[in-house]
């Protein structure tokens, strides 16, 4: 029905842009508070594991799409320890 490669594609290009809207939202607004860290951390952990999976078998788009994912949920577990340590650092 699709050729693999694109349908693959187009799935890594959806999946990832999903990502956009929290980095951007999370920057915006400075707060990582109702970001849960845990789940960011098996996320990030399960998408270098398809990064790998990828690299192994030269998938370019798992490769692409996974790479790019790692750098986004990387992003905002940063804004999350980053924002975490300002509003500490705030007085009361």
């Amino acid at each position: 029905m699709f050729d693999s490669n694109w349908l693959g594609g187009l799935a890594g290009i959806l999946t990832t842009v999903a990502f956009l809207p929290q980095v951007i939202k999370t920057w915006r607004s400075r707060s990582a508070g109702d970001i849960s860290g845990s789940t960011f951390v098996l996320f990030a952990l399960g998408v270098a594991l398809w990064l790998l999976y990828g690299l192994q078998l030269g998938l370019w788009p798992v490769i692409a799409a996974n790479g790019v994912t790692l750098l986004l949920a990387l992003a905002i577990l940063w804004f999350k320890l980053r924002y975490r340590r300002a509003a500490a650092d705030r007085p009361a």
